[in-house]
């Protein structure tokens, strides 16, 4: 391996990684990649600890590798899932996990994930997910147009 060259593997998901990462810089405005990297990473986790353990791992297991991998960076499930209960303790947690986020663009940034994670994962398990949040919560996450 000391040729430089990797498994195709990898170089598939840091592409699409780079992807989704452009696609929420785009849709949220970031004032660069690490920006909207933290931005994805952050909305990812508040989502994550939102939902039980095995709905967790259920959306985890379709995100690209390298996604997957700082989805479930620093995830303990024991006690989760964390009750936010109103779009304030979601829009506080991720405000944690990322304190760069300027009050005027949270919500923004919030829906920017969401609308990213719409256009690029299929199948039944987004919309599961997307029921389980509160429902102020689930008016930051568009409904898709079919």
């Amino acid at each position: 391996m000391s040729n430089g060259h990797y498994p195709p593997v990898f170089n598939r998901t840091l592409e699409k990684t780079m992807r989704w990462i452009a696609s929420v810089g785009e849709a949220s405005g970031a004032r660069d990649e690490q920006h909207a990297y933290t931005t994805l990473r952050s909305v990812l986790h508040a989502l994550r600890d939102r939902l039980t353990p095995e709905e967790a791992v259920q959306l985890g297991a379709q995100l690209p590798m390298l996604v997957r991998g700082f989805y479930f960076d620093g995830w303990h499930p024991a006690d989760k899932p964390k009750r936010y209960r109103h779009r304030q303790d979601f829009l506080d947690q991720v405000r944690r996990e990322d304190p760069s986020l300027a009050d005027d663009d949270l919500e923004h940034a919030i829906t920017s994930v969401f609308v990213v994670l719409e256009q690029e994962m299929r199948g039944g398990e987004l919309e599961q997910v997307r029921q389980m949040l509160p429902p102020d919560v689930r008016e930051l996450w568009p409904v898709p147009t079919m």
